[in-house]
């Protein structure tokens, strides 16, 4: 709770979205710290700002900050145009040219993720995943699924 920063709600009903409860913001906090309690090392996030504020996606991406800060490797897809959010991740692809201060992350990631960006910077965005630990993980994860 205090990793994501809910001890103030911590008696308090989830109750019915939009009606009473907890707010959108704090459901996805509770939702990450649910993931939390099986203490996995690697977290993957779809969106954890998605239909958020900028208020609101910084208080979350402060959640998901202090998870990082515990240990855990934390891979997320965000569509948040705001650069605050963009800025609060700790690194990308290897090879890739970070993101310019103060430029648009949409047209940053257009830019670095296209086949012409690929074949420029000399790099196989397949290949950089497929010996990735990310896809280890994945694959140790998919394989122990098929025993189970």
């Amino acid at each position: 709770m205090e990793l994501v920063e809910l001890n103030s709600l911590r008696g308090s009903l989830v109750g019915l979205p939009g009606v009473d409860g907890l707010s959108t913001e704090q459901r996805k906090r509770l939702t990450i710290a649910v993931e939390l309690v099986a203490n996995p090392s690697i977290i993957f996030m779809d969106e954890p700002t998605s239909g958020l504020d900028a208020r609101a996606a910084a208080i979350v991406m402060r959640a998901v900050r202090n998870t990082v800060d515990t240990g855990r490797t934390v891979v997320c897809t965000i569509h948040q145009p705001s650069i605050d959010i963009f800025e609060s991740f700790d690194e990308s692809v290897p090879g890739v040219p970070k993101i310019k201060e103060g430029y648009n992350p949409a047209t940053w990631m257009l830019e670095v993720s296209s086949a012409a960006m690929e074949t420029q910077l000399d790099v196989n965005f397949a290949e950089i995943y497929s010996n990735s630990d990310l896809c280890r993980a994945r694959s140790l994860g998919s394989m122990a699924r098929r025993f189970d």
